[in-house]
């Protein structure tokens, strides 16, 4: 009987490939003399349409006085709440994010002798909503009642369970089709499945439409916003067995 460590160096040898990354070559499994030890990472993908809409947004006031400038933006972040509920996002989708205060400075004396000039103010809020095709419609309200930060919007995937087990099942069939082509070209077959593990998932980044400060009138028309469709990965380390 020959070790496992000895066994996958073989296999990986046998098929002309390095051994890969996920590998676990210090498990206890035992070959036989005519086995070679197959190790493979596949990666299982499932697309799906966005179906929930995430925008940052937020307003920076500045005054003389840090009360001043809290004030100002307090009104404003109100007017804008007002204006998201009336818009139809339910409540507990709109949630602060962080709220910051701090001094302005005339620089121009040197950092010694810089004195304070005012106070800037800045409120950050998130806002979630399903409705994907009024997302043009929330930024221009946005805006509108004053944000004058926009992170967003980022689409995303409010349930995603189901793609994601379509991934391991893709993940499975390439690595059983996968196997059995390396299989057959060494003149072997796959004897069993000898260990399996899940690397984890992908969950695609945020698609960022919009600038991190933009600057709209009122009155200017929606802009348009294209969800697409969005890849949830599963990558699986698998080692098989082939005599």
């Amino acid at each position: 009987m020959k070790t496992l460590l000895m066994a996958a160096l073989l296999g990986a040898a046998a098929t002309g490939l390095p051994m890969q990354a996920g590998a676990q070559p210090g498990m206890a499994i035992e070959v036989g003399e005519d086995q070679t030890v197959l190790d493979l990472a596949v990666r299982g993908t499932s697309t799906r349409v966005p179906d929930v809409v995430n925008i940052s947004a937020g307003v920076v006031t500045t005054a003389p006085t840090a009360a001043e400038a809290l004030r100002q933006n307090s009104e404003t972040m109100q007017r804008i709440v007002r204006a998201l509920r009336q818009a139809g996002v339910k409540e507990r989708d709109i949630r602060t994010q962080r709220i910051n205060l701090n001094p302005r400075y005339d620089d121009r004396g040197g950092y010694e002798n810089r004195k304070i000039i005012g106070y800037q103010a800045q409120n950050m809020v998130s806002v979630k909503f399903r409705e994907i095709e009024q997302s043009g419609r929330i930024l221009d309200v946005l805006v509108g009642e004053g944000a004058n930060q926009i992170y967003g919007p980022n689409f995303e995937l409010d349930d995603p369970a189901e793609a994601l087990d379509e991934a391991r099942a893709d993940a499975l069939e390439q690595a059983r089709e996968r196997a059995g082509l390396y299989a057959a070209a060494l003149g072997k077959r796959v004897v069993r499945l000898a260990y399996f593990s899940e690397g984890g998932a992908q969950m695609p980044s945020p698609i960022v439409v919009t600038g991190s400060r933009i600057r709209m009138e009122a009155a200017d028309a929606a802009p348009p916003v294209a969800p697409g469709e969005q890849e949830v990965g599963i990558t699986l380390n698998l080692r098989y067995i082939l005599e």
